[in-house]
């Protein structure tokens, strides 16, 4: 099957059509650039759409400093970018652009309607504004850097198109991670620029439930525990540690401090790992301030069961599956319980554990942990240091955040940071 080809280089030639990609494309076609935009699948933004339940948290209102250390210790390498575009001037470009935003509890920050077909519908109006040329349906297959232009070989997914052949002297990977290949995610851009000599760490799910071996956890799956805290109890571990509010599931847990928590779980359950944690439920009290707590509980009401006593602290399921885990019967006064019962349940409620063993790997995960090595991309710029004129930006590298809009304003700041960067050449 011939190549076709095109005429004329296009400026700059931008792989995938998620945020970063986009906001790449905006940003450089808003300084006359001729911008070409690929992507594979048959519209824009799938995964941008999907993002937070539908509700896109966009980012988050914390001051830069503070939001590049909720990426670890390589944060200080998005902080250009984050300077360069940070939580108000996404908002003021949204505003440009005709999506209000707001920040509900003053923390996370959503379009006005907390509707991402708005977010995507905006994007694609202002591409349009500014000519950028998007076609989807273009999996790119092959990239040759020839002098100094790059040639992107792209097939057509439907197959009844030969592929074609496009040329330019700047190329950005947007392409993402793996997270949801339905969405799109299947890690193209690793393998496409290791034939430029670029470095893919290892790569992991991140941001999704986890399985765990204890069957109790199915009989307690209509509660929501506010404020978890949930440890690694494992002394080589145990700095990892994640809050926020836990849903228990059929198979396990998830919710947003089991998604936060299993960036650092992926990794050691890859070792073949079963990883044991605990779960303080109840606003982190320890031990003695549990004691303090019930004794007063049963001043106010010296007729509790130990059941009802239980159940001023913790949902009715949960109480009564801790009853079962301390053999404390739940229809007794908790002071006529054995000592050794009543230990067992204070215990309990201040560290209840359990053992992750698994997780439904890349199809369930919301992002990706690892990426295309920094050592090798230039923070200025994003611009790689092996390949010139090879931009980098969003979850192909290897940066991931928490929940909350991190992830989001990464992809928002880096391909603002491209579009800049690329548009100087």
């Amino acid at each position: 099957m011939a190549l076709e080809s095109t005429t004329k280089p296009y400026d700059l030639i931008i792989i995938g059509a998620g945020a970063a990609g986009m906001m790449a494309a905006i940003t450089a076609g808003r300084r006359d650039k001729r911008v070409l935009l690929l992507e594979k699948l048959p519209k824009i933004g799938a995964k941008l759409k999907a993002t937070g339940g539908g509700r896109c948290n966009l980012s988050n209102t914390l001051p830069n400093e503070d939001f590049t250390e909720a990426f670890g210790k390589d944060g200080r390498f998005m902080q250009r970018a984050i300077d360069a575009f940070d939580h108000h001037a996404l908002r003021a470009f949204f505003g440009e652009i005709g999506v209000e935003t707001d920040a509900p509890d003053g923390f996370r920050i959503f379009p006005a309607g907390h509707n991402s077909q708005t977010i995507l519908d905006a994007l694609s109006t202002e591409m349009k504004r500014v000519g950028v040329e998007v076609r989807c349906n273009k999996r790119v297959t092959k990239i040759e850097k020839s002098n100094a232009l790059f040639n992107i070989t792209a097939g057509c997914i439907t197959r009844t198109k030969a592929p074609i052949t496009y040329t330019t002297q700047t190329l950005v990977l947007a392409t993402g991670g793996k997270g949801y290949p339905q969405l799109g995610a299947e890690g193209d851009g690793y393998a496409l620029t290791a034939d430029l000599g670029h470095t893919t760490t290892p790569i992991y799910p991140a941001m999704m439930p986890l399985e765990v071996a204890e069957k109790w956890v199915e009989k307690c799956r209509a509660d929501t525990i506010p404020n978890a805290h949930i440890t690694v109890n494992i002394k080589k571990y145990r700095k990892l540690q994640a809050r926020g509010d836990l849903i228990f599931t059929r198979e396990g847990i998830r919710g947003p401090v089991v998604l936060d928590f299993s960036r650092e779980i992926t990794p050691l359950l890859d070792k073949g790992m079963e990883v044991p944690i605990l779960i303080n439920m109840i606003k982190g009290m320890d031990e003695e301030a549990v004691r303090k707590q019930l004794k007063g509980k049963l001043s106010d009401n010296t007729h509790y069961t130990t059941l009802q006593l239980l159940q001023t602290l913790l949902p009715a399921s949960l109480s009564e599956v801790l009853c079962q885990l301390s053999d404390a019967n739940p229809l007794l006064g908790f002071s006529k319980q054995k000592g050794a019962t009543r230990e067992r349940l204070i215990q309990l409620l201040a560290w209840t554990p359990l053992t992750v063993i698994g997780h439904n790997g890349f199809d369930k995960a919301m992002i990706t942990r690892g990426g295309i090595k920094l050592g090798e991309i230039d923070h200025h710029t994003m611009e790689s240091k092996l390949t010139k004129g090879l931009f980098f930006c969003g979850e192909v590298v290897n940066l991931d955040g928490p929940c909350g809009g991190y992830n989001l304003q990464w992809a928002f700041s880096s391909g603002y940071l491209v579009g800049i960067s690329a548009s100087v050449l």
